[in-house]
């Protein structure tokens, strides 16, 4: 899985590639607008807006017209105007700096999930459980799961990053597709269709006042 850094900062740069490449990702990092258009198309481009010589917005407009790769911008510019403009002109997704490198992590991951980039080669594992995300398949134990869509998809966003913390809006967001700022029912339903499929509980935790997480039993 090829990732494209697009960034002039080394002090946000260097670490992060270095996580990417932790988590088995295949990263190059390019310092300006005019590398990154003329770098070889990746499966996924992390595009910063300040470039020292094109405007990332332009940078962003000029790789959707000739490509569909999947562009998340990473910028310190989080003014809703900007959010939006981006999000125009054809960006995937927007994080705004400083982020944790877990919520990239499940951000990049939702993204190939929606746009179905690096499926072949994309299984996430958790204990027991192992999700193929090419053939939308679940099984644990070896067992199959038998899961709805939106099952599937909520448990794959939750094993993109076992042991972390995801809140109910980016449940919402990555999963249903929606902005929601009442009660999250539709949330609790399928964590308990899921926890009964499961068949323990104790697979998916509800941390209070801040969202699920799921933990690998043994």
């Amino acid at each position: 899985m090829r990732i494209l850094v697009v960034e002039d900062d080394d002090a946000i740069a260097k670490p992060l590639v270095e996580g990417l490449r932790r988590e088995a990702f295949d990263v190059s990092r390019v310092a300006t607008g005019a590398a990154a258009l003329a770098a070889p198309l990746p499966d996924l481009v992390l595009l910063d807006l300040r470039l020292p010589d094109i405007d990332g917005t332009e940078v962003c407009r000029l790789l959707r017209a000739r490509s569909d790769v999947p562009i998340i911008v990473v910028t310190a510019k989080g003014e809703e105007v900007d959010r939006v403009v981006g999000l125009e002109l054809g960006a995937d997704d927007y994080v705004i700096k400083p982020f944790g490198f877990r919520e990239l992590l499940a951000r990049i991951r939702a993204v190939l999930r929606r746009t179905h980039r690096g499926a072949d080669d994309v299984r996430l594992r958790a204990g027991s459980l192992e999700l193929d995300l090419r053939s939308r398949r679940a099984t644990l134990d070896g067992r199959e799961l038998a899961l709805t869509p939106k099952e599937f998809d909520l448990l794959a966003l939750l094993a993109s990053d076992p042991g972390a913390v995801v809140s109910r809006d980016h449940m919402l967001r990555e999963v249903w597709n929606t902005e929601w700022f009442g009660p999250t029912k539709t949330i609790d339903v399928h964590v308990a269709s899921l926890r009964k499929k499961l068949g323990d509980p104790r697979w998916i935790e509800t941390v209070r006042g801040v969202g699920l997480r799921l933990a690998p039993q043994p």
